[in-house]
């Protein structure tokens, strides 16, 4: 039995991205005010992801425990929404969470002038970059290993995925049209053909971590099958 009830943990992840929105949206940060405001950064986009897709799994869990058993109409809606949760845990939540953590701290680790300058330690407490850059996963995992998530197939969510990175590089572009300014400050540094490269590999990684979510979460539930049924055996033998 679990140390704490998955319910119980959802609605603890929920508050918790509610607090770091409500905190990171208070910060008086040059940025904030330009064009785009927060949502230039992948950073701020994957935290609405996964408050949203945290928020979908405590509603699940409502309707679950408020659904007659007897209600055709009720299943059938909650179907949907378990649907839904399940297509947000593999083509946004997981792959996009994944991919802020990894590139994030690589850049940060080899030069963190390329992604996160010093200048914003004056701006943003250091609880609030690891609740932004570093518990995402860990969050996430462990909704991936309370609950059997339903991956759409590899084609359809791969093509999902790649749809949502060129949807964000095409809106990076358009800011730096718009602005003059790249949202982060590596792709200052490179040249146009070096940043058609960089693109073209964050679409290659985070397509990456779709793969690693899909195999992890299959992993994860084949495991615990083949140990339920391994008992079940063992029960009836005896």
């Amino acid at each position: 039995m679990a140390l704490i009830p998955s319910q119980v943990l959802r609605v603890a992840i929920l508050m918790s991205y509610f607090s770091i929105l409500c905190h990171y949206k208070a910060l008086d940060m040059p940025a904030h005010q330009t064009y785009g405001g927060s949502w230039k950064f992948l950073t701020f986009i994957d935290l609405v992801i996964q408050a949203v897709f945290f928020g979908l799994c405590v509603l699940i869990d409502v309707s679950s425990l408020l659904s007659k058993a007897d209600s055709g109409e009720q299943e059938r809606q909650l179907r949907k929404l378990i649907g839904l949760r399940d297509w947000m845990m593999a083509v946004l939540a997981f792959p996009v969470g994944a991919f802020v953590v990894f590139t994030f701290w690589s850049l940060y680790l080899f030069d963190r002038e390329l992604v996160y300058p010093k200048l914003l330690d004056n701006f943003i407490p250091q609880w609030l970059n690891h609740g932004m850059h570093t518990t995402v996963l860990p969050f996430i995992i462990i909704e991936m290993r309370q609950t059997h998530h339903r991956y759409p197939s590899r084609r359809w969510g791969l093509a999902a995925v790649c749809c949502f990175g060129i949807g964000y590089i095409l809106w990076t572009c358009w800011v730096h049209q718009v602005t003059g300014v790249w949202v982060y400050p590596v792709l200052e540094r490179i040249t146009p053909l070096a940043r058609v490269a960089f693109f073209g590999a964050m679409t290659t990684v985070i397509c990456v971590f779709y793969t690693l979510g899909e195999i992890l979460n299959s992993y994860i539930w084949d495991q615990s099958h083949t140990h339920t049924g391994t008992n079940t055996e063992k029960v009836k033998g005896e």
